[in-house]
């Protein structure tokens, strides 16, 4: 379990003050299932040049893949139209299918939703996702609409930091965030670079969907259990660290951006962050039940499982949906989510994850 982190002081006055309720997680991937093995004998044959970094594919703890095209595509050069194309129309469907699982899963219809919050950082797409969903859908004339671009990895947790915070303003609404990333779009022929070797190692292609609502008046001895909730949010940006993780703008589309260090950072830095977050919330270690983090990579759960010295047990979850699904960004965090409330979890969880910045965003979760 946790181990309290000593010479720090929660506060006794302090504790949360959102109350936000998860109705539902829904998770889509595309229909091309890609095996590790499959991946490697292809990046063999675009990184001749990198042969002595292959042991990186064995040591990623990734056994499979999705991907919103097939292998193929991705031996030929592709544009930013193309790319685009790609994007919008793939991203759409995805999101129409996770969209409508977790609405149907949350007992509402469609004309329920006041807001939707989309979160991608992979692609570009004018009118937004999110009005090109909305008419697809039937959703409201009159829905709120959040976009957000540029958080990473870090996205699903602060989409649903940004949607907790507007369910909290709709007194008995309801609010979807929708989270897309389709980072295999992004591989590239003409990078022959060592970051984006390792990329084709790492990343996948997925998407999630989450109702959330202002929390209501809670059972009262009726055996109905409450829905999980959201209790309170945060983040932590280091400064000087923009070039950790991010985007560059190429010719052809996105250039990755992937530091080494990454996984050192994170084990001298995570654990203080994480510390001020929950004083900050009036909590200590101690009071956590479990964790629900996104698995960027087996290196950063190592260093997560090293600096607040748990066990691998503690993170079963982020290891099982990295070795099913790869790092999709951000909603991978998501499907770690929906992992952790199938088995029945309970207890207050702290939901994190890593994004350009450098930085990390927190949620508190009472399950």
């Amino acid at each position: 379990m946790l181990q309290r982190l000593p010479n720090h002081e929660a506060s006794a006055t302090v504790r949360p003050n959102l109350d936000v309720e998860i109705l539902s997680v829904a998770t889509a991937v595309p229909s091309n299932r890609l095996a590790q093995g499959a991946m490697l004998e292809r990046a063999k044959q675009v990184f001749p040049h990198l042969a002595h970094l292959e042991p990186v594919y064995a040591n990623t703890g990734i056994a499979t893949r999705y991907s919103c095209m097939p292998l193929e595509w991705y031996l030929e050069p592709r544009g930013w139209r193309e790319r685009s194309d790609c994007f919008e129309r793939e991203a759409l469907d995805l999101l129409e299918q996770a969209a409508r699982k977790a609405i149907d899963e949350a007992g509402i219809q469609i004309t329920d939703i006041d807001a939707i919050v989309t979160v991608s950082t992979t692609g570009l797409c004018v009118p937004s996702l999110d009005a090109k969903l909305a008419n697809r859908m039937g959703l409201r004339n009159d829905i709120e609409r959040l976009p957000i671009f540029g958080l990473g990895c870090a996205g699903g947790v602060s989409g649903l930091a940004r949607s907790a915070r507007l369910a909290q303003s709709f007194e008995g609404g309801h609010v979807l965030l929708l989270s897309v990333e389709l980072c295999s779009l992004n591989y590239r022929l003409a990078d022959t670079r060592k970051a984006m070797f390792i990329s084709t190692a790492l990343f996948g292609d997925g998407a999630a969907a989450v109702v959330l609502r202002s929390a209501g008046p809670r059972p009262n001895g009726n055996g109905t259990r409450r829905h999980p909730r959201i209790s309170a949010v945060g983040e932590h940006l280091w400064f000087e660290s923009e070039d950790m993780m991010g985007w560059s703008i190429e010719e052809d589309g996105f250039g990755v951006i992937i530091s080494t260090t990454i996984p050192s950072f994170t084990q001298d830095n995570i654990r203080d962050a994480a510390q001020t977050f929950l004083t900050k919330n009036g909590y200590e270690f101690d009071d956590l039940a479990g964790l629900v983090l996104h698995p960027g990579g087996r290196k950063v759960l190592e260093a997560v499982e090293s600096a607040l010295q748990i066990d691998g047990d503690e993170l079963r979850h982020s290891w099982d949906v990295l070795r099913d699904f790869g790092n999709m960004s951000s909603p991978t965090v998501l499907f770690v989510l929906a992992r952790t409330l199938a088995t029945g979890a309970s207890g207050r969880h702290l939901m994190a994850a890593f994004g350009p910045g450098f930085s990390i965003s927190f949620s508190l979760l009472d399950l």
